[in-house]
């Protein structure tokens, strides 16, 4: 390894790069996710995730996690439900829409309404439609929890990220 941090001692000041800490939590591959919401007066938003993962399976409970400061925090803090929408290995483009600003980024999207309103996004390879369970704050983002309502999935191949690109998975005997 190149590159090496030692943890603090307890009491000690903590000195951790941020962008050296990214780095290295991008050695993790994940899936990537689109999670969308809608408020009750019609406000809709949808971000590229990959924060998503499974808590219980009885009862069946995920999670996601959003910056405190995200322009759509509003949104998911005010919306009953939302949908974590699952991409396949065919839908970087649309990471890539859902991960930069944008006035509409559903402009173009094949989706429909899930539970609460919640846009279901078309061709993704699993969608978990959950109610707001509860929320926890965590350092500089907000944990969602969610309890599934409804999913659905197929075999199609899921994109995924690493150290900030996108690939498959690679099978190996």
């Amino acid at each position: 390894m190149s590159i090496q941090h030692q943890p603090s001692l307890v009491g000690e000041e903590h000195h951790i790069d941020a962008r050296d800490f990214r780095a290295a939590l991008g050695c993790f591959g994940t899936g990537v996710t689109v999670i969308t919401a809608v408020t009750p007066d019609g406000r809709r938003a949808g971000l590229t995730a990959n924060s998503f993962a499974s808590v219980s399976l009885n009862p069946p409970l995920v999670l996601w996690s959003l910056v405190v400061h995200s322009p759509s925090m509003a949104i998911f803090q005010e919306a009953s439900h939302f949908a974590i929408n699952v991409l396949g290995s065919h839908q970087a483009a649309l990471a890539l829409q859902f991960a930069r600003h944008s006035e509409d980024k559903f402009a173009g999207v094949d989706w429909t309404p899930g539970l609460g309103g919640a846009p279901v996004l078309a061709d993704t390879v699993a969608q978990f439609q959950c109610r707001t369970a509860d929320r926890y704050y965590g350092g500089d983002h907000v944990i969602f929890l969610g309890a599934v309502e409804s999913y659905a999935y197929d075999q199609r191949e899921p994109l995924m990220c690493s150290r900030g690109t996108f690939g498959t998975f690679a099978n190996t005997p």
